[in-house]
């Protein structure tokens, strides 16, 4: 565990020597690689959404795309496209699968909410299941593997609603905010931040990385912590404010997300503030208020989760 918990270290030191604004929101990408989960980076532009996640993959040695998510970006522009080869003066060839940037350990989607739906849901399966089916044949994709997706609030122009599935892949929904005074002025001092960017250097390979999430899973979980994320859940598919409650895939990315929070915090066990610290990011995006009929209502859902986390008895 002292070993995990000093790569960790460097992971994050590493990561704010280029990213300097919200410590919180760091530790929570970390987290996200840790639980083999996604994360959906919301917030206004300029605060540094695709700083962090560079940050993240040039801190790892391994495999990174960035997708930049436009209004004709097609499905096969992520997943990939088979091109037919020629093999002789006849005009005889065969069709070769060409894998696209999400064959990557690490896929920056920028701006996901500024593509459409059809070219959202392409991700999916990738996802989910981490595979991509194509040309009647299953690819598996490399491992570790993580989408930092970023997004712009939904009332800017030219933006989609992400379907409600498709936000239920992500294991958080983070919002980054605007610096502190303090932070804003090292900004000022030490960038651009593409410089330091540019001369970042990997911390970890991608070993590390499957290595730290077997220690995740090895995270003891005392059975009233367990029961603890289940009347959370339970909580919230009573609320007669919601619509839609929190699914079985839900308690178990919070579970995950409590057990990756012991291990940065360097504890082989679960306390309930790992939980706590977790609802809102984990699970406020995955439920549905009565008032507005849409998972994108993120400021309602986030009050109705406040209220259900101080409603619920955590345990001693």
């Amino acid at each position: 565990m002292r070993d995990a918990l000093e790569q960790l270290q460097l992971l994050r030191a590493n990561i704010t020597s280029v990213y300097m604004g919200n410590a919180q929101a760091v530790d929570r990408l970390i987290v996200c690689l840790l639980s083999r989960g996604h994360v959906l980076i919301e917030d206004v532009p300029g605060v540094g959404k695709t700083v962090l996640a560079n940050a993240l993959a040039k801190s790892v040695r391994c495999g990174f795309a960035r997708i930049q998510c436009t209004p004709d970006l097609l499905p096969s522009d992520v997943t990939g496209v088979s091109v037919f080869l020629r093999e002789g003066h006849d005009g005889s060839g065969r069709f070769e699968f060409r894998k696209g940037p999400i064959f990557a350990n690490v896929v920056l989607a920028d701006e996901i909410n500024r593509t459409t739906p059809r070219t959202q849901s392409a991700m999916l399966e990738a996802m989910s299941e981490g595979t991509v089916s194509a040309e009647g044949q299953v690819f598996l994709l490399p491992q570790p593997f993580i989408v930092v997706a970023t997004q712009n609030p939904y009332e800017f122009e030219g933006t989609y609603f992400l379907p409600e599935n498709q936000l239920d892949r992500f294991l958080m929904r983070i919002s980054l905010g605007y610096p502190s005074p303090d932070d804003e002025s090292r900004i000022l001092q030490k960038q651009p931040a593409r410089t330091a960017l540019r001369d970042l250097q990997p911390v970890m390979a991608s070993e590390d990385v499957l290595q730290l999430q077997g220690v995740v899973d090895a995270v003891r979980m005392d059975p009233s912590l367990v029961d603890y994320v289940i009347a959370l859940a339970q909580a919230t598919r009573d609320n007669e404010d919601l619509q839609v409650g929190v699914s079985p895939r839900g308690s178990l990315a919070l579970a995950q997300a409590a057990r990756a929070t012991a291990v940065l915090a360097g504890r082989d066990y679960c306390v309930p503030e790992d939980i706590v610290k977790n609802v809102l990011s984990v699970c406020a995006h995955r439920v549905i208020s009565k008032s507005y009929m849409h998972a994108g209502d993120t400021q309602t859902t986030r009050r109705i989760m406040q209220r259900v986390l101080e409603t619920v008895p955590s345990p001693a």
